[in-house]
């Protein structure tokens, strides 16, 4: 199958096209005459576009006989529409009026990388969600850009579902929700079951990979998401969209705007319901979100206020399948108690501000709140009392210090703060400068409630074992800017402050004390230059410095005096980008070096839970490569491939040893090993073909390499290489009674690949026999995705 996958994509790519022509023009600012470069011109619903160089020029080329229509658009401009001929068309002269009402994209312009700055990005723009959103989580949908590997624990896309890029997990990859951190500020993690079809909401999405530009929120030490919600629309309409599939997954969305109100307002709102069964047995999800907007779009001045919610409840599927039971029982849940859930709500409410101060200055900022609360409920059979800080029951001349138990852990947290920035650009257009940042606070509660026992003695319902409260406080000042030194050569700097003071008081549910206050304070610089050539094609280089520092967890479950050291990541990113005709490509080389990177090694704190350590010196590096080439108006071929080393100096493991007279720890030294999940190859591939008008079907290629589940680059302890093929089609038509009306379908997995992208592992020894009088004992957990499945869906607008 590869190999006829890899012939297929040499043929496409060595079809040439005939009977074509160019479109050639230039574009400009209709009060001042002045060149717009970097201008959008694209030919509608072709695909076919280019963007305006250094003295506003475009060229289209190999553009087959007809009549098409031509798009200009551009940040601050009306957009400009034409209809043309092609061949007849000569020259084509554009000039663009700026827009009467500032733009939204602004709102997120601060965190944004720009064709300037020199760091790695990729744009996922609305249409290309709106391709694959069935009602799947956003990391599913990200699958196909470069370095990124998704895994749900359902196995089907939708509950709890995660994504790693370059390697990096969802804890040091930044997000933002126009310009707003969503990362939890104690884990760092970003749930994306509590955000239910989100993706519907979302008008596109920057990834930025590497350390990138100075955001708010967590540290970006692998990648940062970048999303910007919907814009409003200059129309009213209604939309209705429905799908179902495989594991009776169904979602259900409505949702209506009534575009521009006297030129000045709008209110837009959605409404969404998805459930599931869930590939593994009962990893069901029913979940419901809604998403409201509304504001004031004025010439100089936007007022904007978003209130989202997600709330969900899913059957645990967290355990993973045992590797005994992976070739006959992928489906495989230990749990089965009826309520063993997780359920949580979370509200997110956002006041935006965007304005222009004078013709050099715009401000942008955001008052936000996020109120999340929750638990997860679990039954613990013959759990020991001791646990819950309960005292052995006793009832006649019989001690119990055994019952079962149902219990549930609570998180009931607050985060809120304000995000700004300011951004200069002069006269000449040389200087482009933003300073911004934020201050942040978030108020968590962690509890625990006993909430039904086998035998309860004198305790009540509701009981607390555990109760602690964490505060954390995030304040970060940065400023950052590229001038213009000389026609084509961009130099940029980009220099941020972040403090972090972070306070917990109370009982963990180990029954610790946990009490502490942490201080951290980090500067966090980036130098780099971009150069853009005559030719469309743009040069950059930068070297920046991330410092992270530690999660939860590790103040919680390591010894008071031993606190990890917090991690440091010196990061260079050097390539190039290109868009000319029908080929766009972006090639590039990374280095990410770590100091004090935080892993689990195996070694136990004094209650015996695993904890993470540094270790001195590791690294990332390779070169990603990312294209497409448009054929012809049938044919287009696109994909990426990513290439990389990535290595730990020196591992400690540490492994149980129950066949010591006294349990002991065995102290292993690994030297120059693969950093856990890290895949050394990671390429995906997308053939798009269009028979007919409105008609295309793809085919969508994903390869991920061998992963390892821990640091020890043990071929036991492993995730093996797959390969996964999709297909889809979709088919758009305009009756007269609605304005579009869109079939899709996806087929995933259409060879049933049986395959895990996630997973994990823990080793011990056992007496056994032989000199040494012990057998080591590997457990291997996974989380298998389902085989050959299906979700269709049709979307109606009005």
């Amino acid at each position: 199958m590869k190999k006829s996958i890899l012939l297929l994509a040499l043929w496409l790519v060595g079809v040439m096209a005939y009977g074509q022509s160019s479109i050639r023009g230039s574009i400009k600012n209709a009060n001042t005459d002045e060149e717009l470069v970097g201008a959008n011109i694209v030919l509608v619903g072709t695909g076919r576009g280019a963007t305006a160089d250094l003295n506003g020029n475009f060229e289209i080329r190999n553009i087959p006989t007809g009549s098409y229509t031509l798009r200009a658009t551009y940040l601050g401009f009306e957009s400009f529409t034409t209809e043309i001929n092609v061949p007849s068309t000569d020259g084509i002269q554009i000039e663009l009026n700026p827009s009467s009402l500032l733009t939204e994209e602004f709102i997120v312009y601060a965190t944004r990388a720009t064709d300037r700055t020199p760091t790695t990005f990729k744009m996922i723009d609305r249409s290309d969600i709106a391709k694959l959103n069935l009602g799947q989580d956003i990391p599913v949908l990200l699958n196909f850009t470069p370095s990124v590997v998704s895994f749900s624990d359902a196995g089907a896309g939708v509950g709890y579902t995660g994504l790693r890029i370059r390697g990096s997990d969802q804890t040091r990859i930044n997000v933002t929700v126009n310009g707003i951190p969503l990362n939890d500020a104690e884990s760092h993690g970003v749930f994306w079951v509590n955000k239910p079809d989100f993706a519907s909401s979302v008008d596109n999405i920057q990834i930025q990979r590497g350390v990138g530009t100075s955001t708010n929120g967590a540290a970006t030490f692998g990648a940062s998401l970048n999303i910007q919600t919907d814009t409003h629309q200059e129309e009213a309409f209604a939309e209705v969209d429905n799908s179902f599939g495989s594991f009776n997954t169904n979602r259900h969305m409505v949702k209506v705007g009534t575009g521009l109100i006297n030129n000045r307002w709008s209110v837009d709102a959605r409404l969404s319901q998805i459930t599931s069964d869930g590939f593994i047995d009962r990893a069901s999800s029913d979940m419901r979100s809604y998403f409201l907007s509304g504001g004031y779009f004025g010439e100089n001045h936007n007022f904007k206020l978003n209130i989202f919610s997600g709330s969900q409840q899913t059957y645990q599927a967290w355990e993973g399948v045992p590797e005994a039971l992976l070739q006959t029982n992928r489906t495989f849940n230990p749990y089965t108690y009826d309520n063993q859930v997780d359920n949580y709500t979370q509200d997110h409410y956002q006041f935006i501000y965007t304005g222009n101060i004078n013709p050099n200055w715009k401000a942008n900022g955001a008052l936000h709140y996020t109120y999340g609360r929750g638990y997860f409920e679990q039954f613990r059979e013959n759990d020991r009392l001791s646990n819950y800080a309960l005292q052995p029951i006793v009832i006649g001349e019989e001690t119990i210090a055994r019952t079962d138990i149902i219990r549930r852990r609570w998180l009931d947290n607050d985060f809120f703060g304000a995000v700004f920035s300011l951004n200069y650009i002069s006269d000449d257009g040389r200087w482009d400068a933003v300073f911004g940042g934020g201050a942040n606070r978030y108020d968590g509660d962690h509890f625990g409630e006993i909430i039904w026992m086998g035998t309860s003695g004198g305790t009540q319902i509701r009981d607390r074992y555990y109760d602690n409260n964490a505060v954390k406080d995030d304040l970060n000042l940065y400023a950052k800017g590229t001038f213009e030194a000389t026609r084509g050569l961009f130099l940029f700097a980009d220099m941020q402050y972040r403090g972090i003071d972070y306070s917990i008081a109370g009982i963990n549910n180990d029954l610790r004390e946990v009490s502490g206050e942490h201080q951290y304070r980090f500067f966090n610089p980036k130098l780099g230059f971009s150069y853009e050539t005559e030719k469309g094609k743009t040069w950059y280089a930068s070297y920046a410095v991330a410092n992270r520092e530690p999660v939860r967890r590790d103040f919680t479950d390591s010894p008071i005096l031993e606190t990890p050291r917090h991690e440091t990541l010196q990061n260079i990113e050097a390539g190039i980008r290109t868009q000319k005709g029908n080929l766009t490509y972006n090639a590039n080389f990374f280095s990410m070096n770590y100091r004090d990177q935080l892993v689990l090694t195996g070694q136990l704190n004094d209650v015996g839970a695993y904890i993470r350590e540094n270790v001195a010196n590791s690294y990332r590096a390779g070169i990603e490569l990312d294209g497409a080439y448009r054929v012809s108006d049938k044919w287009t071929f696109g994909g990426n491939l990513a290439l990389s080393r990535n290595k730990i100096a020196e591992f400690t493991e540490y492994i149980d040893d129950y066949a010591a007279p006294e349990f002991r720890q065995e102290v292993i030294v690994h030297t120059d090993t693969d950093i856990a999940f890290s895949p050394n190859v990671i390429a995906a591939a997308i053939i798009d073909y269009r028979p007919f008008k409105n008609f295309e079907i793809s085919l969508l290629n994903k390869y991920v390499g061998d992963q390892f589940m821990d640091n020890t680059q043990n071929d036991n302890r492993k995730l093996n290489a797959f390969f996964t093929n999709d297909i889809r089609l979709n088919y758009s038509l305009r009756p007269r009674f609605v304005k579009n009306l869109e079939f899709t379908v996806l087929v995933n997995n259409i060879f049933n690949q049986m395959y895990e992208p996630n997973g994990y592992t823990f080793s011990y020894f056992l007496p056994g026999e032989g000199a040494s009088g012990r057998e080591l004992v590997t457990e291997n957990f996974y989380y298998p995705q389902a085989g050959t499945n299906f979700l269709a869906g049709v979307k109606v607008r009005f």
